[in-house]
C-alpha cells in the first residue's frame, strides 16, 4: 500500500522542527511515496520551503487552498495526494524510523478506516513539570495516562499523529472548517474527533484504531509548560466539546468523556492525594490540576454550549468540507 504524510507548518519560528520532522519522515523505514508540506496562509514561509527543498524527490510545497486553519490545510493535502493512506505529522514533532510501517500494517484489515499513534512529549525545560498530571498531556498534544496500550479499537485518534484509508475522505468528507486551530489566539481542537464519529456513522462497520508502536516525539514549549496555558488549554477544550457535541450528538460526541472523567481523573486524584500524604514532590500540584482542568473544560463546555444553540461568534462557521481532488485552487508554490 502507498502512504503519503502531509505536514501543516504555519510560521517560520519553527523552522528547525519543520526540517527536523521532515527528516524523520524520510528516514522511514516504510518509505511514504512524498511528504506534503502545507503552508497556512504565510507567503514567506511557502517560498522559504519551496527553496529549501527545490531539489528534493518526493517533497511537494503547497499553500493551503483554503481559509486560515489546520482543518483546511490538512484538507489541502488530502486533495493533493493519491496516497492509499495518508498520515498526518504535526510540525513540531518527529517520527520514529517503524511510526509509518506500523500505520501501514493496521490496514492489512479491510474495515480499518484510521490508524493513530502514541506520542510523547519532550519538555523544554528538559523535565515534566511536577504538578502536570499525565491524565492532561492532551493539553500539549500528546498521548494521556488512560489510553490503553496496545493496538486497540477508539472512538477517534488524535491528529497529530494520525493516519487515514484515502477512501475514508470519500465516504465521510475532509476535515470541518469552523472547528479547531484556525489562527484564532484561543487553542482550538477536536476536528479530528468530529471527522472520526462521521466516519463512523458514515460506515458503522468502520474500525478505528491506536496502535502504541507508531510513537512521535512532540516538543513541548516553555510556555505551554505553564499553568496559564493549561488554564487556557482546558476551557478550550470544553469549548470545542460543545461545537463537536452540537454536530453529531451528545451521546457520540462526548462518549469517551464520560468514562474518562469517572474513572481515570478520580484516580489521578486519588494518586496526587497518596503522594502529598507521602511527601512526594508535585502530588498536590497534580491533583489540584486534575480537578482545576475539570472545572475549567466543563466552564468551557457550558459557554460554548450556549453559544452553539444561539449561533454565536466563533460558532457559526462549522462546515463539513468536501474533497476537491481535481486540481482545482490547488496553490502548489513555484520551485
Amino acid at each position: 500500500m502507498t502512504a503519503s504524510v502531509v505536514i501543516c507548518v504555519y510560521t517560520e519560528d519553527r523552522w528547525s522542527d519543520i526540517l527536523a520532522a521532515v527528516d524523520s519522515v524520510r528516514a522511514q523505514s516504510y518509505p511514504a511515496v512524498e511528504t506534503l508540506l502545507v503552508v497556512d496562509h504565510n507567503p514567506a514561509l511557502l517560498e522559504r520551503l519551496a527553496r529549501e527543498y527545490k531539489e528534493a524527490a518526493g517533497i511537494r510545497v503547497l499553500a493551503n487552498a483554503g481559509p486560515r486553519g489546520l482543518s483546511a490545510g490538512r484538507n489541502t493535502g488530502i486533495a493533493a495526494s493519491d496516497a492509499d493512506i495518508i498520515a498526518f505529522l504535526d510540525d513540531d514533532a518527529v517520527a520514529e524510523r517503524d511510526w509509518l510501517r506500523h500505520f501501514v500494517a493496521g490496514y492489512a484489515d479491510p474495515k480499518v478506516m484510521a490508524v493513530g499513534g502514541r506520542t510523547e512529549p519532550v519538555w523544554a525545560s528538559g523535565r515534566r513539570p511536577v504538578w502536570f498530571p499525565e491524565e492532561f498531556d492532551w493539553v500539549v498534544g500528546c498521548t494521556y495516562k488512560g489510553l490503553p496500550p496496545g493496538r486497540v479499537k477508539v472512538r477517534n485518534v488524535l491528529g497529530g499523529n494520525a493516519s487515514f484509508r484515502r477512501t475514508a475522505f470519500d465516504v465521510a468528507g475532509g476535515f470541518a472548517t469552523g472547528i479547531g486551530r484556525d489562527g484564532d489566539k484561543r487553542p482550538l481542537g477536536c476536528e479530528e474527533t468530529e471527522l472520526c464519529i462521521r466516519l463512523s456513522r458514515a460506515r458503522p462497520d468502520a474500525v478505528l484504531l491506536i496502535d502504541d508502536r507508531s510513537v512521535i516525539h512532540h516538543r513541548v514549549p516553555a510556555g505551554r509548560e505553564q499553568f496559564a496555558y493549561f488554564r487556557t488549554r482546558t476551557y478550550a477544550e470544553g469549548l470545542s466539546k460543545a461545537l463537536v457535541a452540537r454536530s453529531v450528538g451528545a451521546d457520540k460526541g462526548l462518549e469517551s468523556e464520560r468514562a474518562y472523567t469517572s474513572r481515570v481523573l478520580p484516580a489521578g486524584v486519588a494518586r496526587g492525594v497518596r503522594d502529598f500524604v507521602l511527601g512526594r514532590p508535585g502530588g498536590a500540584g497534580r491533583a489540584g490540576a486534575i480537578v482545576a482542568g475539570v472545572a475549567t473544560a466543563a466552564g468551557g463546555y457550558v459557554l460554548g454550549s450556549l453559544r452553539a444553540r444561539r449561533g454565536g461568534s466563533g460558532f457559526s462557521g462549522f462546515r463539513v468540507a468536501e474533497i476537491d481532488r481535481s486540481g482545482e485552487g490547488e496553490a502548489e508554490a513555484a520551485a
